[in-house]
C-alpha cells in the first residue's frame, strides 16, 4: 500500500507581499518624522499591534460567549469575557458590548435598540462639535430619525444647558445625545441627565473621544449617568480601531440584539483581544499620569499659539484638543492643513461654531495632544510645537522658511521615536 505523502503547503508562511510591505515601512517612516496632532489619532503599543495580527482573525464568532452559530469558539469565548471583564472594571459598569468595530456602529446599535424610524434625536449640532452619526443628513442616523440640533452659546462659544433644556421641552425628544468630536471643554453628563428626565427622553453619552481621560477621573464620567455610553479604543484609550457600548445590564439584551444582528455580523475577534490588552493598560497608574499629561500639553499648546495672536475657539480647553480660529488671519483651514503638512505636522482642518465656509474648506483647524502626549512630549516640546505652527503659518508663502521649519519639525520627531523596535 502507497502512502501518500502530507501536502506541506508553504506558500501561507514564505510569501512576502513586497509591495504592501515596502507601503508599510513608508508609513512607518511618515509616522517617525511628522509631528501628529491630529485629536483622534494615537500610537498603539507593541503588545497592541502585535496582538491585531494574531491568529484570532481566523474564527468566525457569530454571537456572543456561551452563545456562539459556529463550533471551536471556546477560546473565542475567552477572549471576548476577558475584554467584556476589563472593559467593565475600567469603565466601572456592569455590562460592556465590545464587539462594535467603530463608534459609528456603536451609536447605530443605541439608536436600533430604543428607537423607531421617525423618532426624535436631539443632539449638539454638527458646526458646533458634534458628530455626523448624530444626525447628519447624509449618515443613516439623519435619514432615518428626526433630528433636532443645539448650539453653543454664541458669546461663550460653550454648551447652553438652558438651551438645550428649552429645545427639549420644545421638541420632546426620545434620546438626547451628549458628546463631541470637536468640542475643547467639560461636558455635565449630570445636567443632561436632568433634562434628560424632565423630557422623559433616553441619554446617550458619546465619549469617543474623552474616554481615556473619563476612566482615569480627567473628565466627568456619564457611567450610571446617562443610560448609554458610547466610545471609541482608538483615540484617548490608546488602543486598536474599534468601538463599545457601556450601559446598565437591564439594557443588554437589546444592545446585544441591536449588535449583533443589528447592525453588525460576525465580530473580529483579533481586534476584541487587542482591545483587552488596551484596557489592561489603561488600568495601569502609568496611563493616569498619561492622561494628565494630555491635558495639560493640551493646556500648554494652546496658550502658546493663543499668545501668538490666534483666536481660540470658546477662549481655551480643558481636555485633549482645541480649536483655532483663523478667520481673522485671512487663512482658511484648508489652506492651514496644506502649508503644515509641507513642514510635517499632521493636523486636519475643522468647522468652527457659526461657520460660514463650507465643511471641505473651513474656518478653523482642531489640534489634539494624545499622539506626541504618547511619544514622551511634555510642555517644553509644545512650546517648540506652538512656534512652529505659528511660524509655518506666519510664513506661509516663504518656501525657504517652510524648508527650514520642516527640518525642526523632522528633529524634534525624531527626539521621541514612535517605536524603537
Amino acid at each position: 500500500m502507497v502512502k501518500s505523502k502530507k501536502h506541506e503547503n508553504h506558500t501561507l508562511s514564505t510569501d512576502i507581499d513586497a509591495e504592501v510591505k515596502e507601503i508599510i515601512k513608508k508609513e512607518l517612516e511618515r509616522q517617525k518624522n511628522q509631528l501628529i496632532l491630529i485629536a483622534s489619532e494615537n500610537f498603539t503599543s507593541q503588545e497592541v499591534i502585535r496582538t491585531m495580527g494574531s491568529i484570532l482573525t481566523n474564527k468566525y464568532a457569530e454571537g456572543y460567549p456561551g452563545f456562539r452559530y459556529y463550533a471551536g469558539c471556546e477560546h473565542i469565548d475567552e477572549i471576548e469575557q476577558l475584554a467584556i471583564n476589563r472593559a467593565n472594571q475600567l469603565f466601572g459598569s456592569n455590562y460592556s458590548n465590545v464587539q462594535p468595530h467603530s463608534g459609528v456602529s456603536a451609536n447605530l446599535a443605541v439608536y436600533l435598540s430604543v428607537l423607531n424610524c421617525g423618532d426624535r434625536i436631539l443632539s449638539m449640532n454638527l458646526r458646533d462639535g458634534g458628530h455626523l452619526s448624530h444626525g447628519h443628513k447624509q449618515n443613516l442616523s439623519g435619514r432615518y430619525y428626526e433630528i433636532h440640533t443645539y448650539t453653543v452659546d454664541p458669546e461663550t462659544e460653550m454648551i447652553d444647558y438652558e438651551n438645550v433644556r428649552k429645545l427639549a421641552k420644545a421638541t420632546r425628544p426620545k434620546l438626547i445625545i451628549a458628546g463631541a468630536s470637536s468640542y475643547s471643554r467639560l461636558i455635565d453628563f449630570n445636567k443632561f441627565r436632568d433634562i434628560a428626565d424632565e423630557v422623559g427622553a433616553y441619554l446617550l453619552a458619546d465619549t469617543a473621544h474623552i474616554a481615556g481621560l473619563m476612566v482615569t477621573g480627567y473628565h466627568p464620567s456619564s457611567i450610571n449617568v446617562a443610560d448609554f455610553t458610547t466610545a471609541t479604543t482608538h483615540k484617548t484609550l490608546r488602543g486598536p480601531r474599534g468601538g463599545l457600548v457601556i450601559a446598565d445590564k437591564k439594557y443588554a439584551g437589546l444592545i446585544d440584539r441591536s449588535v449583533f444582528p443589528g447592525v453588525q455580523g460576525g465580530p473580529m475577534m483579533h481586534i476584541i483581544a487587542a482591545k483587552a490588552v488596551a484596557f489592561r493598560e489603561a488600568l495601569k497608574d502609568s496611563f493616569k499620569d498619561y492622561s494628565r499629561r494630555i491635558i495639560e500639553n493640551s493646556k500648554a499648546l494652546c496658550e502658546y499659539i493663543k499668545n501668538e495672536g490666534f483666536r481660540i475657539v470658546s477662549g481655551g480647553t480643558d481636555n485633549h484638543l482645541f480649536l483655532i480660529d483663523l478667520t481673522s488671519k485671512e487663512l482658511t483651514g484648508y489652506e492651514a492643513v496644506g502649508t503644515l503638512s509641507s513642514v510635517g505636522i499632521i493636523i486636519n482642518k475643522n468647522v468652527i461654531p457659526f461657520d460660514k465656509l463650507d465643511p471641505i474648506i473651513t474656518s478653523g483647524i482642531r489640534i489634539g495632544t494624545p499622539a506626541v502626549t504618547t511619544q514622551g512630549m511634555g510642555v517644553e516640546e509644545m512650546y517648540k510645537i506652538g512656534e512652529l505652527i505659528s511660524s509655518a503659518l506666519k510664513n506661509r508663502k516663504n518656501n525657504t522658511k517652510l524648508k527650514e521649519i520642516g527640518k525642526k519639525v523632522k528633529n524634534l520627531a525624531g527626539d521621541f521615536p514612535v517605536y524603537t523596535r
